[in-house]
């Protein structure tokens, strides 16, 4: 299966070299994000794609100096949505009966669905939902990436307040949660590069009832 061998091929790269991704495969990548999973098919959260350089020189620092935020092709950022609202639900039916076409009045059970499940939740559990809708957007994209053989890095680490303050965030009603730096490998520096990819075996991280 093609999907195991890329899988097997990807790691989180370390260093990079500083090559452009094409402008295809970067569009592939994001219509693979745009695609992915999410609770709803809500898609909580927008993704930054940053290539300019000196605006990844300045996040640099606020990721803990990590190499690959200035040596990528682009970096990601995720921002999840800070609140689900009545006016966002109501964008989002609207979007699917312009899809479907269907009439939004037909889709009272479906907004119900979501309304009931979100807005009785206080706003900081709805961010740490959106978050994790983040997370399944974060494993698409690596996948994703290894299918068109695009080396990736994802980032946990940096200082969420202040990248977004540094992308003004907060007024966009977002939060940042994940970046991913999408290039080539500088296999001549990165020490990870030749390394053996460590997993448990399949007995081990698998219960089968």
């Amino acid at each position: 299966m093609s999907l195991i061998n890329d899988l097997s091929w990807r790691y989180a790269t370390k260093r990079m070299n500083g090559n452009k991704v094409s402008a295809d495969k970067i569009e592939s990548l994001l219509d693979a994000i745009r695609l992915s999973a999410s609770g709803f098919g809500l898609q909580p959260y927008q993704v930054f794609v940053i290539e300019n350089p000196e605006l990844r020189a300045q996040i640099q620092p606020i990721a803990y100096g990590q190499p690959q935020v200035v040596e990528a092709s682009h970096v990601l950022v995720f921002a999840a949505w800070n609140q689900v609202t009545e006016e966002k639900i109501d964008a989002f039916m609207q979007l699917v009966s312009e899809t479907r076409n269907v009439p939004v009045e037909a889709l009272g059970d479906y907004r119900g669905a979501i309304a009931g499940s979100m807005l009785n939740r206080p706003q900081e559990a709805q961010a740490n939902w959106a978050a994790r809708q983040v997370y399944l957007a974060m494993g698409t994209a690596l996948a994703a990436a290894a299918e068109l053989q695009i080396d990736s890095t994802p980032m946990e680490g940096f200082i969420p307040a202040k990248l977004d303050e540094l992308l003004d965030l907060s007024s966009k009603g977002l939060h940042s949660v994940l970046m991913l730096a999408v290039g080539e490998r500088d296999a001549s520096s990165d020490y990870m590069a030749n390394a053996a990819k460590v997993r448990y075996s399949k007995d081990e991280l698998f219960v089968r009832l």
